[in-house]
């Protein structure tokens, strides 16, 4: 049996960063699944999914918090069955003029109508013509079943303006089972 175990890592960003935190799951007979990472402000950030033989998992949580006195901080959490969310796949992309409380406005109305975020990136750049700061983000969202994307798409319009934010709505292909 396997055991999947989902880890953060945060460190100041260098090189060998990945070798060293590769290496260890690999000394463990880890398999390294999924991961999203990148440097942020010279920090390196991610997040991945691995799969280790159960009776190994104790020892690699072990040597994965070692990785602590290079300065390389894991946070470790065993993964359980994932449940496939029910609902239609949708991408939402915002662009904008960058300030304080795009986000939050934006999760509040998908929390309000029970939109689960799947996956998320967002970034700050200068604006070609004016090089004010531009907001942009993109996000898979999953529509519960029975809500219609033209709603969700009237309900993001009535925020948009006061946001100064432009929004795009477009399917996705079903995730794969």
């Amino acid at each position: 049996m396997t055991q999947d175990l989902v880890l953060t890592v945060i460190a100041r960003d260098r090189p060998g960063l990945i070798k060293a935190l590769s290496q260890t799951i690999d000394a463990h007979g880890g398999n390294w699944v999924d991961s999203q990472m990148a440097r942020l402000a010279g920090e390196f950030a991610g997040i991945l999914r691995l799969s280790v033989p159960e009776e190994n998992v104790s020892a690699l949580e072990t040597d994965l918090g070692k990785l602590g006195d290079a300065g390389i901080w894991v946070t470790i959490r065993r993964g359980h069955e994932d449940s496939m969310r029910i609902g239609r796949r949708v991408r939402l992309e915002m662009t904008g003029v960058d300030h304080p409380g795009i986000i939050h406005e934006i999760s509040t109305v998908l929390a309000s109508m029970e939109i689960s975020i799947d996956a998320m990136e967002t970034r700050i750049f200068a604006g070609s013509m004016s090089g004010e700061a531009m907001f942009e983000a993109r996000a898979d969202i999953i529509l519960p079943d029975g809500l219609d994307e033209n709603e969700l798409r009237r309900t993001l319009e009535e925020i948009t303006h006061d946001l100064m934010i432009e929004i795009e709505l477009d399917g996705l292909p079903a995730a794969a089972a």
